[in-house]
């Protein structure tokens, strides 16, 4: 039995993983994506790391909750919209059963509470600074799903950040309430009492709260990550994790919150165990979804182990150095600068190495990022003529050394430090005073961005 055992798994393993999935098709591609999927959220469930960016992401939310919904709630009400945060609050409790409703009207007296204008300079720039501060950390663990290590620059934190929670409100209200306008017009209710229109207007009203959620978990997977995420990707992740969702609110409403078991435990904390079990839930769904829309974008990253993007120093040199050739041929040839999504899309890369190669780089003194563009872009810092091959290599080769940790801290070992010295040596004789303008002019056209 256990002889079979293994060969089954053996076979399943080498059905699922040996072959590369851009390469299959039919419904072999389908099937073997999703056991893939399955395969790898339930590996990164397993260890821990979702589950602890879901718990972080939960006492986070405790504590920004009512400021987010106060700033909100206050941009609303100079739009005369306010009134339509209450059912969205309401709705997100409705899993907590009866007691949902009474924690929704608590919060929501806390907001009408917060009187913005009277908090002062101090107070309004603290109540902003917790609602930004909720959206970094939401920011952070979506960057640690798709192997992002550094977050948005301050400035683009500040102004992006701002304009979903100031702007976007405005829209999805807006939105809505256009929507149901259309709808209780004299034209709309006609149509709807000739079939099958009002057969299908009915289904409709049943699946537009599937709908919503699903877009609004798309725009999520678009806008946090500091990463380009294609639409399609997103679009699947954020269906996924809406259908998950809203299956999972009737599921938590029906057999969860509806125990009585909890209140036999936990008494009158009851409610506030299930508000957090219901938080972790939601969070867990969100970053399910967005590891879904990873995988979708890069399928070749689904391994039998978790790819760590660490690059070898012969990597980081070859890496560097085509950055180095792209931006200084579009420089020379007077074509529009390179940014940085279109340098992951034509290295075909995760934007993880990339960024770290450019940043080697900038620090080196060799690119300089302009901000007058957005996105940024990146040029060269001096005439590509004066950049000499062997000078960039050997700073490459210098990047991550500081006055606490370099060579010349190391004790001196006569044999090693010769073959060092040789091995720069070569490199110099090698490349002699070849620059960057040659590797260029050496090399085949570019195409276009």
């Amino acid at each position: 039995m256990r002889q079979k055992f293994q060969e089954l798994r053996t076979w399943f393993a080498a059905y699922v993983w040996e072959d590369d999935l851009r390469h299959l098709g039919g419904l072999r591609k389908v099937l073997v994506f999703v056991l893939r999927v399955l395969h790898m959220l339930l590996r990164e469930l397993l260890g821990g790391q979702l589950n602890l960016r879901a718990m972080s992401l939960v006492y986070t939310t405790l504590l920004s909750l009512v400021p987010l919904l106060a700033v909100s709630f206050s941009v609303l009400k100079g739009f005369g919209v306010h009134t339509k945060i209450e059912p969205l609050l309401y709705n997100f409790m409705m899993p907590l059963g009866p007691k949902g409703i009474e924690v929704a009207d608590r919060i929501i007296s806390f907001v009408e509470n917060v009187q913005v204008g009277v908090l002062g300079s101090v107070g309004f720039a603290l109540l902003i600074y917790t609602v930004i501060a909720l959206l970094q950390k939401i920011e952070a663990a979506f960057n640690f799903v798709w192997q992002i290590d550094h977050l948005r620059s301050l400035s683009q934190r500040f102004s992006n950040y701002l304009s979903v929670i100031l702007i976007g409100p405005v829209l999805v209200f807006s939105a809505l309430g256009l929507t149901a306008t259309i709808l209780h017009t004299e034209l709309a209710q006609k149509l709807i009492t000739i079939e099958p229109l009002g057969t299908l207007v009915v289904y409709s009203g049943k699946l537009i709260p599937y709908l919503l959620v699903c877009m609004a978990f798309t725009f999520v997977y678009i806008f946090i990550p500091n990463t380009r995420v294609q639409f399609r990707a997103a679009l699947v992740g954020g269906v996924i994790a809406g259908v998950l969702w809203e299956t999972t609110g009737w599921g938590f409403a029906t057999f969860i919150a509806s125990s009585s078991k909890y209140a036999a435990i936990y008494s009158s904390f009851a409610i506030l165990i299930m508000l957090l079990i219901w938080l972790y839930i939601s969070w867990l769904i969100l970053l399910v979804g967005s590891q879904i829309a990873y995988f979708v974008q890069y399928p070749k990253y689904m391994t039998l182990h978790r790819v760590r993007f660490a690059l070898s120093n012969r990597l980081r040199e070859q890496l560097a150095l085509q950055v180095m050739y792209l931006v200084g041929y579009n420089h020379y040839f007077n074509r529009p600068p390179w940014n940085f999504d279109a340098l992951v899309e034509r290295l075909d890369l995760p934007g993880e190495p990339v960024h770290r190669a450019i940043d080697v780089l900038i620090d080196a003194g060799y690119l300089i990022e302009v901000g007058g563009e957005d996105p940024p872009v990146y040029l060269p810092v001096h005439d590509i003529g004066t950049m000499h091959i062997a000078d960039l290599l050997a700073d490459i080769r210098k990047a991550g050394e500081s006055r606490f940790l370099n060579v010349e801290q190391l004790e001196a070992i006569e044999a090693v430090d010769r073959v060092m010295s040789d091995i720069g040596d070569v490199c110099r004789d090698t490349l002699g005073t070849r620059t960057l303008k040659d590797l260029v002019l050496s090399g085949t056209p570019v195409p276009d961005q």
